[in-house]
């Protein structure tokens, strides 16, 4: 019965660590749940906004030419031609300039 009496002693003096180490993982748990909260935010804000630019109504290219790539700039529309034409346009939709690409 000694021995008994020994190990419930030991036990009792524990309680405060694992209250302690209780608080700890509560702590923990709820850092964690809010994080996950900030990055799911997060993620539909940046996701929910537009992804294009605006866009003039229309763009006019050259006679038998089909677009192949569209780049946006800050101020420029870059279109890459089938026939291996740059051309850029303005935010506007008029044509800038014009680049033949060699092979």
């Amino acid at each position: 019965m000694a021995q008994d009496d020994t190990d419930w002693k030991e036990a009792a003096k524990a309680i405060p660590e694992l209250r302690f180490l209780k608080t700890l993982v509560t702590g923990l748990t709820l850092v964690m749940g809010l994080g996950m909260v900030a990055v799911v935010a997060l993620l539909w804000m940046r996701l929910n906004q537009p992804v294009l630019p605006e866009l003039p109504a229309s763009i006019t290219l050259p006679e038998g030419a089909a677009a192949r790539a569209v780049t946006f700039a800050t101020d420029r529309i870059v279109v890459v031609t089938d026939a291996d034409q740059v051309l850029v346009y303005d935010r506007a939709g008029g044509l800038v300039g014009q680049l033949a690409l060699t092979p």
